[in-house]
């Protein structure tokens, strides 16, 4: 299989400036992410930011840098632009690596590029993983899918889908039986035919409202194939706290 791997990297955070080049054991965030990348078959590896201070220290580390327009509004806009710069062509599959997943396991990069070449009526691949708390269910913060019966996203959420009427009347303290809940995993692959068309489409209601760029994929009628990972990722960083578990977590793999 052949595909690209972009990770986009911004400077500015509001819960953590600065965040891509926090350090977690003796090397910056960024370069953590970048370093389970290359672990993966993907044959071009990309770091793309706007800022100077990530760009100067991703090259420090060997990794590839391209720099984007300080327009960009997300980190899919970052990788059309990459993917246009470099010419690849439109069945070309580029995977979008955030640059917050210093955990992220090489397998379930390969995955989701390898998902996305299989399914041919796929514009883009994404994956998921079972929801077995009924707490997760019900926080807004873990992104919820539903799909179909050949594993086409029907619809993504932060509130909990699909709603089980009955059970949910009678108490939320459980998962109900029999129903197959999934969160959602921020990892995607994109032909990059169906990229540059995805980021000149108009936003949508229901992506505004739920503050999820996905869903303008499937107002506008494309097909996003969810697989269940293989692998569960680590958690990913946002907050100072996040940056203290990850690197316990790191810290513990070595011992």
């Amino acid at each position: 299989m052949s595909y690209s791997v972009v990770i986009p990297a911004r400077y500015g955070s509001t819960r953590l400036p600065a965040k891509a080049l926090r350090e977690i054991c003796g090397k910056p965030l960024i370069q953590h992410v970048y370093e389970r990348v290359t672990d993966s078959a993907a044959q071009r590896i990309i770091i793309a930011t706007d800022d100077e201070r990530i760009a100067t220290v991703a090259r420090k580390f060997g990794a590839q840098v391209e720099m984007t327009s300080t327009h960009c509004t997300s980190g899919t806009e970052r990788i059309a632009e990459v993917a246009r710069r470099c010419q690849w062509n439109d069945d070309h599959i580029v995977v979008n690596v955030q640059g917050d997943e210093p955990l992220i396991p090489y397998a379930i990069i390969d995955q989701v590029g390898e998902n996305l070449r299989r399914h041919t009526t796929a514009h883009v691949a994404t994956l998921s993983a079972p929801i077995c708390d009924v707490a997760d269910l019900f926080d807004p913060n873990i992104v919820k899918v539903v799909s179909d019966a050949l594993g086409y996203a029907l619809y993504f959420s932060r509130a909990p889908i699909p709603w089980c009427r009955d059970d949910f009347s009678r108490s939320r303290e459980h998962l109900p039986s029999g129903i197959n809940f999934q969160r959602h995993i921020g990892l995607y692959a994109y032909r990059c035919g169906f990229l540059a068309s995805y980021v000149v489409a108009e936003p949508c209601a229901l992506e505004v409202a739920e503050s999820l760029e996905q869903l303008r994929v499937l107002w506008h009628g494309g097909k996003i194939h969810v697989a269940t990972a293989s692998q569960t990722p680590g958690p990913g960083v946002d907050t100072p706290e996040d940056l203290a578990r990850v690197a316990a977590l790191m810290q513990a793999s070595t011992q």
